[in-house]
């Protein structure tokens, strides 16, 4: 309780739960192999501080991985300053934000949705396709009915600072992803517990000015998001197109069955995108953890930062990346 009430003080935080509710050396992804209370961690794409700390202080008051992945999320997605994820996302070309999200338990047991408006909080619809579904994914319409049904309420996910960037972005509607934008387009989440349960999750808003009806790799399992409890969990962020194409957190967690670290494990898949491209003008990152706590972080150009939370350090860290070496 006293290491609990330290964190708290120490993050200036207090416990959010999610509506279900109503060693450092790890880092590197080199560290030797830990257990109990050093193995439970969060780990999520760019900075997300606040995010990390709070699904972390869900798993010191005893709730399980999911509880956490959600708590963590929801609170990127309901931040408007975020303009990659939930309220205030960037538009569609048509003027629409649309949502994706995946969350993903201990068993490899999935739920999402895709091309979803006027919800808040994709990640606890797609708790809701989990576990009150029999499907892994829904989309569009069907998401939306889906999330009323379930007691969800529509709400204005254009904050006027979107409204303006697409009006700005209109007068010449040139479409070109760009590189680490506002540092950070998807928030993804592993977490593990004191006990080595496993879950995680990923929400985006996607793309900005993206083509009507596009779906990006957050909502499909083996691409933007893939949990093996048995061995580990991956998460991606970038651009989601090459992502998807070589199902790359699935690959990730392949390789650490085989043996292979984390941080071996998301180098290879970024030369296994890469080899595959004639050329590399975008970003794709990965962000690995296997069953012991142990790390990987890597990108294909600098920049990718990822964030870090144990029951000592609450930390970011800049992923090595692919062009570094060259």
């Amino acid at each position: 309780m006293s290491e609990r009430r330290s964190f708290l003080k120490k993050f200036g935080l207090s416990i959010i739960l999610s509506p279900h509710l109503l060693s450092c050396e790890g880092v590197s992804g080199k560290g030797s192999k830990s257990n109990g209370a050093q193995r439970k961690i969060v780990l999520s794409t760019w900075r997300h501080k606040r995010s990390n700390a709070l699904a972390f202080n869900a798993l010191e008051n005893g709730v399980s991985p999911l509880d956490a992945i959600e708590t963590g999320i929801r609170d990127v997605e309901s931040d408007p300053s975020d303009s990659s994820v939930g309220l205030g996302g960037r538009p569609d070309r048509s003027g629409e934000v649309t949502l994706d999200a995946c969350i993903m338990d201990h068993n490899s047991n999935a739920g999402a949705v895709s091309y979803l408006k006027q919800i808040s909080h994709p990640i606890s619809v797609a708790r809701k396709v989990l576990e009150d579904s029999p499907h892994t994914l829904l989309s569009g319409e069907g998401a939306l009915r889906f999330a009323l049904e379930k007691g969800f309420h529509k709400s204005d996910l254009l904050t006027e600072e979107s409204k303006n960037a697409w009006s700005n972005w209109k007068q010449n509607a040139v479409y070109q992803p760009e590189i680490n934008i506002e540092n950070h387009d998807t928030i993804g989440m592993l977490c593990i517990d004191a006990s080595g349960i496993m879950a995680g999750g990923c929400s985006t808003s996607g793309l900005a000015y993206k083509m009507e009806g596009r779906v990006g790799d957050s909502p499909i399992p083996g691409a933007g998001l893939y949990v093996d409890g048995n061995v580990g969990g991956a998460v991606a962020t970038g651009l989601g197109e090459k992502v998807i194409k070589n199902c790359s957190t699935f690959y990730i967690v392949e390789l650490i069955r085989q043996g292979y670290t984390p941080q071996k494990a998301c180098e290879m898949a970024i030369q296994r995108v890469i080899k595959r491209e004639s050329k590399t003008d975008f970003q794709v990152g990965f962000l690995a953890v296997d069953k012991f706590g142990d790390i990987g972080a890597f990108s294909i150009h600098p920049g990718f930062i990822y964030t870090y939370t144990n029951n000592e350090e609450n930390t970011e860290h800049e992923a090595n990346a692919y062009f570094d070496k060259m």
